[in-house]
């Protein structure tokens, strides 16, 4: 558990789900993927943030620092 509250571990989720979504916008305005795969991908960089968030959240609640 510890592992997963990780500060290093937290911030790379975050930074990974951001490069996810701005990747899916730029090949998509690129027209290097089509939409429906632009909004997956844009999905999975969300979730990836969304998972950041949720740990960050935890590490908060359970008093790591």
């Amino acid at each position: 558990m510890e592992t997963l509250l990780a500060k290093p571990l937290v911030v790379a989720l975050a930074v990974l789900g951001a490069g996810l979504a701005t990747a899916a916008s730029a090949l998509r305005i690129r027209g290097k993927l089509s939409a429906q795969r632009a909004e997956r991908l844009n999905l999975a960089g969300y979730a990836v943030m969304g998972l950041s968030m949720l740990l960050f959240a935890l590490t908060g609640l359970l008093g790591h620092a």
